[in-house]
């Protein structure tokens, strides 16, 4: 039932609208379609269309039963509302009779980018599946309004966009709204969706929104965004949304949204208003207080910091550098826009070229600003190896070290595939220390160490983690700013065996040399004892406290530290 709203309480409720649409890309201010349902009666004609013909084969897609139908009892204005009614009765209509019946309303209205609001109150019924969407007008669909003089593509090349629908995910909350994209590139079971829960949707209004501009669609709930499609490439595949599109309003049954309770006999979805608005004004205001920096520099990428303002919401920012790199990203109104560009050679000039436009192409009186960076040098040391100081590899592990500025970053990729849920550690041999190393992605992981000085020499290995188990890897020598020597700190004939580990009372040691000389402190590097020991030595540790230990061992073939763990 619609309300007149005091004067106080609309300015109230605009600003906060206004607040709350300045999270999109581009602010559509100006109404350009509307339907208030003010009449009551049957469906305003004028602005609606009632589809009813069957698809090919007599049956609607996804496994749906109803017929759509134009009677009153199935789609009718009271009280302000329209009333869009999913009911339980045999009708037949073009030779075929089904169960249920309900309505499904093409408007007769189409628009390329925009945004649509629509009020409504949702049925929650099992097997009912409520739903706020667009199609294509361009759409090949018999029987839908646009069909006749424009329907040439076929779906989903056409492009669909679902602004909201209930109920075809039975496990999620019941409260639980879906928006999704069907393009050529993803559809049916799209991978493009999102969704968001809303209080009370059988008993409360909530406002559903697109917001559709040449960059992006945005999908909201009460003003709000819960999700954003903005592909990274825009084509015909993933991006026919270059055309006008026009609103569709119905309820469907059964199929995917699953089973109709037997106890069902009809459900309503009710409707206040659906709006439309676009920017009418020509936008003759060019981006102010445009300003282009560079910020961090690598080997292979610069980043550039963009910051201009605009009264359409947006700002558009254009780079070209190099002899055919291009980019392109926005931003909201007078927020700084950080942009990596990425993939750039070590050690060179490079100039970028910077321009801000807004919605309809105006361009910032300063445009370009032109930005001079050059990359710096990375010197880097990879290979593959499989030797391990601790444990065994089946296959081995990647290796990189890589000086960037005075950073070395370093990553470790395991090549075994026996070995599960796996974390890594990055191991400094002397002193002793371990940190975790982060997951970039599958069993790649990977450290930074800051502030090192070019030309100092840094040891680590890497210890693998996994269910069952753990290895380590040999120690890697690495001169900061160089290059990086294998095995200098241990040697692959290395023989080291301390068992039971953790240990109670008595640690064997087996050893490589007949003198070794053998340090053990404690997790605070205080030195505990020290002796030179033969091949086969038993450490005594029963009167030592339960914790972590290190045990240094050192001989003629290298330098090993053994993480010692004493119940």
């Amino acid at each position: 039932m619609k309300k007149y709203i005091p004067f106080q309480l609309l300015v109230t409720f605009l600003l906060i609208s206004q607040f709350c649409f300045a999270q999109v890309d581009v602010v559509y201010n100006d109404l350009v379609w509307s339907d208030e349902f003010n009449a009551n009666g049957t469906v305003d004609s004028n602005n609606w269309f009632h589809q009813t013909q069957l698809p090919a084969g007599g049956s609607w897609f996804n496994g749906e039963v109803q017929h759509y139908t134009n009677r009153q009892t199935n789609s009718f204005v009271d009280s302000g509302l329209l009333h869009i009614v999913a009911i339980k009765e045999n009708f037949t209509d073009q030779s075929v009779t089904k169960q249920y019946t309900s309505a499904r309303l093409n408007s007769k209205f189409a628009f390329k980018y925009g945004r649509v609001d629509v009020r409504a109150k949702l049925p929650l019924d099992s097997g009912t599946w409520p739903a706020i969407w667009m199609l294509g007008k361009n759409v090949n669909e018999d029987g839908g309004y646009f069909d006749a003089l424009y329907g040439t593509t076929n779906w989903p090349a056409c492009g669909e966009i679902d602004i909201m629908e209930h109920g075809i995910f039975p496990s999620e909350n019941i409260n639980f709204i879906q928006s999704a994209m069907h393009t050529p590139s993803s559809n049916g079971n799209t991978v493009n969706r999102g969704g968001t829960i809303a209080s009370d949707l059988a008993n409360s209004y909530h406002i559903y929104s697109m917001n559709w501009s040449p960059n992006q669609i945005s999908f909201l709930l009460d003003g709000v965004i819960y999700y954003t499609y903005n592909p990274a490439v825009k084509n015909a595949s993933t991006w026919p949304f270059d055309k006008e599109q026009y609103l569709l309003l119905n309820i469907a049954l059964g199929g995917i949204a699953g089973t109709i309770a037997p106890s069902f006999t009809q459900a309503s979805m009710d409707i206040d208003y659906v709006r439309v608005y676009q920017n009418t004004t020509p936008d003759t205001q060019a981006p102010t207080n445009f300003t282009a920096t560079v910020g961090t520099i690598s080997g292979s990428s610069v980043e550039l910091l963009l910051n201009a303002t605009d009264d359409s919401g947006n700002v558009t920012y254009n780079i070209t550098y190099g002899n055919s790199g291009t980019a392109t990203t926005f931003s909201p109104t007078g927020v700084q826009k950080s942009l990596i560009i990425n993939n750039l050679s070590q050690n060179t000039d490079y100039a970028f070229s910077v321009s801000a436009t807004d919605a309809v192409g105006n361009t910032s009186v300063n445009s370009p600003i032109v930005l001079n960076a050059k990359t710096t040098v990375v010197l880097q040391c990879t290979g593959t190896e499989s030797e391990a100081s601790q444990g065994l590899f089946s296959v081995g592990y990647n290796y990189a070290f890589e000086t960037i500025g005075t950073d070395v970053k370093i990553t470790f990729e395991l090549l075994d595939t026996d070995k599960n849920d796996v974390v890594a550690y990055l191991w400094k041999q002397s002193p002793f220390s371990e940190s975790p190393m982060t997951n970039v992605s599958g069993k790649i992981f990977t450290k930074t160490i800051t502030g090192q000085t070019n030309g100092s020499t840094i040891n680590y290995a890497v210890k693998f983690a996994f269910a069952g188990g753990l290895s380590v890897t040999k120690y890697f020598s690495y001169v900061v700013g160089n290059s990086c020597s294998l095995g200098v700190e241990t040697s692959s004939e290395m023989k080291q065996f301390t068992y039971p580990n953790p240990v109670e009372n008595i640690l064997h040691l087996q050893l490589l040399d007949d003198q070794n000389q053998i340090t053990l402190t404690n997790i605070l590097g205080q030195k505990l004892m020290e002796a030179v020991v033969k091949s086969s030595h038993n450490l005594d540790m029963s009167n030592f406290k339960s914790g972590i230990y290190f045990l240094k061992v050192k001989n003629s073939n290298g330098t090993q530290n053994i993480k010692i763990i004493k119940k």
